[in-house]
C-alpha cells in the first residue's frame, strides 16, 4: 500500500493509513530516544534522506510570523547533517523528501502550560515520501524536529543519512508542564554564548524552563534601567548584561520553546544591590538582608520587576525568600525601632517583607516562585499565586500540595548540580511525585528543575557539570511514569548513546561512567564512558 502525501489529508485517514503497515509496538528498550516519548512504533525499512530535505506547511493554521518554525526546522537539518560531505542522491523510492508539519493553533506565544504534544509519522512507501508532524503549536512541532533528529544516522560508506526502522508512529507529550534548569550567574559570570549553548542543550532534552538566578550576595551584574547604579555590583566592568542582552536571550530561548523564569533573590542573598545603593543596607557594618524599615527597598524592588516586566514575559518570577539571616535587623538601631514601631519580631518582618514584595510582583503581572522557606515559615500567608519551589526537605511538597498551593520540586540531594558527586543514577530515579497519592494534589506539582548553582563552575567546565546528569532528570520529567526505567541499568547504554549525540552536537557533556560529574578513565569509545 502506498499513499500520497498533499495538502488536504486528514490526520485521521493519515493514521490509518500508518497503522496498516507492518509496525511493531515496542517497550522501548534499545531506542535510542532521549527522553523516551510516549508511545513507540516502528518497522523495519531504511530511507534515505533527501538532499534537498524540505519543510512542509499546507494545511497549518500556524503563519510562522516569528520564524520559530523555519528556524527549528534549519536548525534541526543542521544538527543531523553536521557539517558533513553528504554524498549523490539515492534514487529510488525509500527517499524521504522532507517533513509536513501541521499546526492548528495561530498563536505562537510561549505561555505557561502550553500545549507541547505531538505526533510524529514516517511512512516507507508512497512518492513523494514525506514524513508528517502533527502538533497543536508550534512548540510541540519543535519536539518534534527533536525526536525526528534522533532517528537519523550518518553512513560512514555511502556518505548518506538514513533513518532505520520505518515506518515510525510516535505519540508523544510531557509528563509535566515546567521541566527547569537554574543557571546562577551571581557566582561567576556566564558568558551569552555559554547561556545560549545551555538553551540549545536544553532543547536538545526537552526541558523547557531556564531558571536564570541573575544577582546573589556576590553579583549584580544585570542592567536595571530604572535604578542604574544597581550593577555597580558586578564583577567588572565587563561581567554585566545589558537588558538588551537579557532580551536576546529570552527570544533565543523562546525560539527553542523555553521560558526564561527571571529570579531576584530578596530579602537576603542581597549584599551587592548596596554597592551602587549603600542604603538598602541595614548599615555599613551589617549589611543583609535588605532593610525591612526603609520604604526605598520596596521602591528599588518596584523599580527591578517593572522593568523586569518589559522583558522577562514569563508567567512567573522568582523572588527567592531563602536562608534569611534576620539578626541584622535587630542589631541596626533604626530597623530595631521601626520593628518595635509596628509591633513585629523578627520573624514577622521577614514575613511583611516577603508578602510587600509579593504584592508588587502581582501588581507587574506575574504570579510568583519563592524558595520553600517562606512556606515553612508563613505558608497560609502566602499569595495563592505563590508556587512553592522545595530543595531543602523531600516531605515539604506533600504538605504545600495538601495547602493547596503549587510546587516545584529540586531536591538538592538528587537534583543539585553543584553537588559534584551526585550520580546521574539519583538524577534519573528522583521522583517529584514521592508520598503525593492523591490525584488533584499531584496535579499541583507542576513540575520539578535541576539547580546549576555557580560556585564551583565557570565558562570553562559548566557544560559537563551540567550534562549529561540533567538529561537524567529531564527523562524523569517528559516521559510518561508507566514508561520510566524501574532502575537506572536499564536505561545505561541509551543514555550513554546520548550523552555520545550532544558531544557531536558540540554540547561539553561527561562520561555517564564514575560518579557524578566525571572525567574519561582510559582510551576508549564515547559509548563505553
Amino acid at each position: 500500500m502506498s499513499f500520497h502525501l498533499c495538502a488536504g489529508t486528514g490526520p485521521g485517514l493519515l493514521l490509518r493509513l500508518f497503522l496498516v503497515f507492518a509496525t511493531v509496538s515496542v517497550v522501548v528498550d534499545g531506542m535510542n530516544l532521549w527522553p523516551m516519548p510516549k508511545s513507540v512504533n516502528y518497522g523495519s525499512q531504511t530511507l534515505y534522506l533527501s538532499k534537498d530535505f524540505k519543510l512542509r506547511t499546507e494545511g497549518s493554521n500556524y503563519a510562522d510570523g516569528l520564524g520559530i518554525l523555519q528556524d527549528g526546522f534549519s536548525r534541526m537539518v543542521d544538527i543531523v547533517v553536521a557539517s558533513r560531505a553528504i554524498g549523490p542522491n539515492v534514487t529510488n523510492s525509500h527517499v524521504l523528501a522532507g517533513i509536513a508539519v501541521e499546526i492548528s493553533s495561530s498563536d505562537d506565544s510561549l505561555n505557561f502550560g502550553i500545549d507541547e504534544s505531538y505526533k510524529l509519522f514516517i511512512p516507507s512507501t508512497g512518492y513523494p515520501l514525506f514524513g508528517r508532524i502533527e502538533a497543536k503549536t508550534v512548540y510541540g512541532a519543535l519536539h518534534g524536529f527533536q525526536t525526528f533528529s534522533q532517528l537519523c544516522h550518518f553512513n560512514f560508506t555511502t556518505r548518506n543519512i538514513e533513518l532505520h526502522l520505518a515506518p515510525w508512529i510516535i505519540d508523544d507529550q510531557p509528563r509535566f508542564l515546567y521541566r527547569g534548569l537554574l543557571i546562577d550567574t551571581a557566582r561567576h559570570y556566564q558568558t551569552l554564548t555559554v547561556m545560549k549553548n545551555v538553551i540549545d542543550a536544553m532543547a536538545y532534552t526537552k526541558l523547557n524552563v531556564l531558571h536564570w538566578h541573575i544577582v546573589d550576595t556576590q553579583s549584580f551584574p544585570l542592567e536595571i534601567p530604572s535604578y542604574p547604579k544597581l550593577w555597580n555590583g558586578a564583577y567588572s566592568y565587563s561581567e554585566r548584561y545589558t537588558m538588551a542582552e537579557a532580551a536576546e536571550i529570552v527570544l533565543y530561548a523562546q525560539k527553542r520553546g523555553i521560558n526564561v523564569l527571571a529570579e531576584i533573590d530578596v530579602p537576603g542573598h542581597a549584599f551587592s544591590w548596596g554597592t551602587g545603593y549603600p542604603s538598602l543596607w541595614p548599615s555599613s557594618d551589617c549589611q543583609q538582608p535588605l532593610d525591612v524599615s526603609n520604604e526605598f527597598t520596596f521602591k528599588v524592588i518596584d523599580g527591578i520587576l517593572s522593568d523586569f516586566s518589559k522583558v522577562f514575559k514569563f508567567k512567573f518570577v522568582h523572588l527567592g525568600g531563602d536562608e534569611v539571616d534576620t539578626r541584622c535587623w535587630m542589631t541596626t538601631p533604626h530597623v530595631k525601632k521601626w520593628l518595635d514601631k509596628h509591633g513585629m519580631n523578627e520573624s514577622k518582618a521577614y514575613e511583611y517583607f516577603v508578602l510587600r514584595a509579593q504584592n508588587i510582583a502581582l501588581s507587574h503581572g506575574y504570579e510568583i516562585v519563592n524558595w520553600e522557606e517562606t512556606f515553612n515559615n508563613f505558608g497560609n500567608m502566602l499569595s495563592p499565586k505563590t508556587v512553592v519551589h522545595n530543595w531543602l526537605d523531600v516531605g515539604v511538597a506533600p504538605r504545600v500540595v495538601a495547602a493547596g498551593l503549587r510546587c516545584i520540586v529540586s531536591d538538592q540531594n538528587n537534583w543539585y548540580l553543584d553537588h559534584l558527586s551526585t550520580t546521574w543514577q539519583q538524577f534519573y530515579m528522583n521522583e517529584p511525585l514521592t508520598n503525593i497519592t492523591n490525584h488533584e494534589h499531584q496535579k499541583l506539582v507542576i513540575g520539578g528543575e535541576v539547580c546549576m548553582w555557580g560556585e564551583t563552575v565557570d565558562g570553562s567546565d559548566i557544560e559537563q557539570t551540567i550534562w549529561p546528569r540533567a538529561a537524567a532528570a529531564a527523562e524523569r520529567l517528559w516521559t510518561p511514569f508507566d514508561k520510566l526505567a524501574r532502575e537506572p541499568r536499564q536505561v545505561t547504554s541509551r543514555l550513554a548513546h546520548f550523552r555520545c549525540l550532544l558531544n557531536q552536537r558540540g554540547v561539553a557533556a561527561g562520561p555517564i561512567t564514575g560518579g557524578g560529574r566525571a572525567a574519561p578513565e582510559e582510551p576508549g569509545s564515547c559509548y563505553k564512558q
